[in-house]
């Protein structure tokens, strides 16, 4: 069983900054593809960006170039950095990563963590 961690979510001006962070524990033989995706009240959750096992990146519209995603493998761990963070950012962000177990290719999420611009 792999768990999923997020945190770093809060509460911030428009225009600030905010870093996310989430880790990865259990029984992982590779981890592949890591990513964050949000949900704002009453829509659908939406993909923000992902890096894949050799640090490709994508990023939506939406937030390319306001947004850095990195990760640490030795750690098992995504970053997602915001910066010029605007009220539409606002959302529960959830991280999410894709691994291999026993030969089998899996997608865990986290609980999410809430991220609110407003001044």
């Amino acid at each position: 069983q792999v768990q999923v961690v997020e945190s770093g979510g809060g509460l911030v001006q428009p225009g600030g900054s905010l870093g996310l962070s989430c880790a990865a524990s259990g029984s992982i033989f590779s981890i592949n593809a890591m990513g964050w995706s949000r949900q704002a009240p009453g829509k659908e959750r939406e993909s923000v960006a992902t890096i894949r096992s050799d640090k490709t990146t994508w990023y939506a519209d939406s937030v390319k170039g306001r947004v850095a995603i990195s990760r640490d493998n030795a750690r098992n761990t995504v970053y997602l950095q915001m910066n010029s963070l605007k009220p539409e950012d606002t959302a529960v962000y959830y991280c999410h990563i894709d691994y291999t177990s026993n030969n089998l290719q899996y997608r865990s999420w986290g609980q999410g963590t809430q991220v609110t611009v407003s001044s």
